[in-house]
C-alpha cells in the first residue's frame, strides 16, 4: 500500500505500507509458500506432512531449474526503496534458510516499468515464489541477516532487468500488522 492506497507509480517517492504476506494478497505476483491448514498427505508412517506442489514454477523452454545460495545483510524498517528487479525468462522462489522475516516488494508492470509497488512481510517459515516477469525488490531480511535457497532458471540469454527508481519510496510497517520479533526503531 502507497499512503494508505494500494499501489503507486515508481519514483513518487511517496511511502510504501507493509501488508502481512497473504496468499490471497499476493496471489497476482506469485505463490506463498508455507505450511498453512492440513498437509495435502501424510507420508513416512504419518510422521511427515506433506504440502504439494505450492509453486507455479516456469523456466522457459530453453531453461531448467537451478538452486543457488544467496547470503543478504539485515536490514530496518523503514526501509529505502531505490530498485526493483525483474525476471523475464522465468519465475524465482525464495526460500528463506533462517528463522528471520523479510521484506517482499512487487509491483506491476505497464510498458516496461514497475508500477503499483506493494510491500509484504514474510513471516518465519513463509516463502515466496515470484511469476515470471514480475517487479521485485532485493533481498531484504529483517531481524538478522539472511540466508536464501533460490530456485530460479538457468539457461541461455539474459534473465534479469534492473529498474532504479528515481525517486525512491519509504516502505514502513503497518501498525500491528508484523511479526513480534522485527527488528524497527521505535517498535
Amino acid at each position: 500500500m502507497i499512503d494508505g492506497k494500494a499501489g503507486s507509480a515508481p519514483g513518487t517517492g511517496g511511502a510504501i505500507v507493509s501488508e502481512p504476506l497473504t496468499q490471497a494478497a499476493f496471489a497476482p505476483f506469485g505463490d506463498v509458500l508455507d505450511t498453512e491448514g492440513d498437509p495435502d498427505r501424510l507420508i513416512n508412517e504419518g510422521r511427515c506432512g506433506r504440502w504439494h506442489d505450492r509453486a507455479r514454477l516456469d523456466f522457459g523452454a530453453e531453461g531448467r531449474a537451478g538452486i543457488s545460495l544467496f547470503r543478504s545483510e539485515t536490514a530496518e524498517l523503514p526501509y529505502r526503496l531505490t530498485l526493483l528487479e525483474r525476471h523475464p525468462e522465468g519465475s524465482q522462489a525464495f526460500l528463506p534458510m533462517t528463522e528471520h522475516p523479510f521484506l517482499v516488494v512487487v509491483a506491476g508492470d505497464d510498458g516496461g516499468r514497475p508500477t503499483g509497488i506493494r510491500a509484504f512481510i514474510a513471516a518465519p517459515g513463509q516463502g515466496v515464489n515470484l511469476l515470471r516477469g514480475i517487479w521485485h525488490g532485493v533481498l531484504t531480511p529483517l531481524g538478522g541477516p539472511g540466508l536464501f535457497a533460490v530456485v530460479d532458471r538457468i539457461g541461455p540469454g539474459p534473465n534479469l532487468e534492473e529498474h532504479s527508481l528515481p525517486d525512491p519510496g519509504l516502505v514502513r510497517m503497518q501498525a500491528g500488522k508484523g511479526p513480534r520479533h522485527l527488528r524497527t526503531p521505535r517498535s
